[in-house]
């Protein structure tokens, strides 16, 4: 096949993001779609990069991210991201949205993860789309409108009750104005306090935009410890009364997990009821590759057999990366009253069972998802190795699972779940999102004393046909879209 493009990757090993077995060939690109491959000898190209030995996969897609203000920051801010082989993320989680809200003073615990009042300047879904295509950066955006932000809105920050009837139905409005600006569904956060008040009446009326605008339900769960197996009951039957009998709205469960050491070994339970009430209807799940996971600081549900690390604090900025129980010894303080004395601040909480992280993983209804939070201090170290450890820990040394199926749950699958369009997988016509990685190297270094160090194996990163990462690090360019979920209807 005789024809001059801009760019074809030459002999490499290509995984295409389907689950299928990997083949060798090459890949051209003309602008920003992939418009052959095989082999393409005959084939010029402006630039052509040797690829032998190497892995050519589609960009990965970050299924579960606190990224809304990240992606507004320009390309530097998404080094953690792009220089792990991601090309989308998926913003919006926990019922923590950056937009439609506007704030004068801090907002409550999670919403501050995304930074103080003076991130929240957004009044709509619409201007948070503008500012993305104003100031483009190099992954693409696919955002939800969170519930959260909704509450404080319409209850006027008084959100540690329940909604009324004409809070609900603002709610709802603000809701179906953000799906019908691109917004690509609904997150709840029900775990924390300025959520935890909202009935699953409150929540299911404030979902029924989702009836005539479409897109997906995604809630980080009211509980993950001992009444998780209610909590998924509750989350199917959101997902049912949003939709209808013939079309219930797809659901996605957040960072599948199940909590403290008394719980651990139920994801067997977990599963089993998923997949059962998931014959019905349409749910899957993201899961990241560590036991710990991360969040604000919160006093109340410490536990003395979990141990926290602190991520940031307002007040005492000095002690994060510290153990809290170090610093509550240094301080001659019970370990609440630190906690207490650190707010605002964040944490990591140990509180998993590797044996449940892996059997979550392997289910065939898994996507990865790295729920880092890009503005802490001193970071999980998820932020930076989600999608190299998952390659390297997971693939190569555990061998959990194999490297095509590692692959499809990072791009294939989670596209086909949030109904993104010619990406995820390699193939003519396509988006040209690519990563080239070493299948033998490829490895995170981001641990939870220095969660900060770029992994290994990742040679080059290509966004809508551009380059965005090689061998000298970021390229610059910022080629991310704001990505309009297709199931949207205008």
């Amino acid at each position: 096949m005789a024809f001059r493009c801009d760019l074809i990757i030459r002999d490499a090993t290509i995984i295409d993001g389907t689950g299928a077995p990997r083949f060798q060939g090459d890949v051209a690109v003309n602008g920003d779609r992939i418009i052959a491959m095989g082999d393409l000898g005959s084939a010029a190209g402006q630039e052509e990069v040797i690829a032998t030995g190497l892995a050519l996969a589609p960009g990965f897609i970050d299924a579960h991210t606190h990224d809304d203000r990240a992606v507004l920051c320009g390309p530097a801010c998404q080094h953690c991201k792009v220089s792990q082989g991601v090309t989308t993320v998926v913003v919006g989680n926990c019922g923590v949205s950056l937009a439609p809200l506007r704030m004068t003073k801090r907002p409550p615990p999670p919403l501050d993860l995304l930074g103080d009042e003076s991130w929240f300047t957004l009044g709509s879904f619409a201007e948070y789309a503008e500012a993305l295509e104003k100031r483009p950066t190099n992954v693409n955006t696919l955002a939800f409108c969170g519930h959260m932000s909704l509450r404080v809105e319409a209850m006027e920050g008084d959100v540690y009750r329940a909604a009324n009837d004409r809070e609900i139905a603002a709610m709802q409005a603000r809701l179906s104005e953000a799906l019908a600006q691109g917004a690509a569904g609904f997150t709840t956060g029900l775990y924390y306090a300025p959520n935890a008040q909202a009935t699953t009446d409150e929540v299911i009326a404030v979902g029924e935009a989702l009836r005539a605008h479409g897109g997906i339900y995604m809630t980080h769960m009211r509980d993950e410890a001992d009444n998780v197996l209610d909590s998924i009951r509750e989350t199917l039957r959101i997902g049912r009364e949003t939709g209808t009998a013939e079309r219930p709205v797809e659901v996605i469960i957040s960072h599948h997990k199940c909590s403290m050491p008394e719980n651990f070994g139920r994801s067997r339970e977990t599963l089993a009821l998923i997949d059962s009430l998931g014959q019905d209807q349409p749910v899957a799940f993201d899961v990241y590759p560590y036991p710990a996971g991360s969040t604000v600081m919160m006093p109340e549900r410490l536990r003395q057999d979990v141990p926290v690390q602190i991520t940031w604090s307002v007040p005492h900025p000095e002690v994060a990366g510290r153990d809290l129980d170090d610093v509550a010894r240094e301080w001659g303080m019970t370990r609440k009253a630190t906690a207490e004395k650190l707010l605002p601040a964040g944490a990591i909480y140990f509180q998993m069972d590797e044996a449940d992280v892996r059997r979550i993983m392997a289910h065939p209804r898994s996507m990865i998802g790295s729920d880092g939070i890009p503005h802490d201090a001193v970071p999980h170290p998820r932020l930076w190795g989600t999608f190299p450890r998952v390659l390297g820990h997971y693939v190569r040394e555990v061998k959990l699972f194999s490297l095509e199926t590692a692959i499809h749950k990072m791009t294939g699958r989670t596209a086909a779940v949030f109904g993104l369009q010619q990406r995820g997988t390699i193939r003519p016509g396509n988006y040209a999102d690519l990563v080239l990685f070493d299948p033998a190297t490829v490895a995170d270094r981001a641990t939870y004393k220095t969660p900060t160090l770029t992994s290994l194996g990742i040679h080059r990163v290509w966004n809508n046909g551009e380059a965005t990462l090689n061998a000298e690090g970021l390229t610059g360019a910022a080629p991310g879209r704001f990505l309009r979920n297709p199931r949207l209807a205008a």
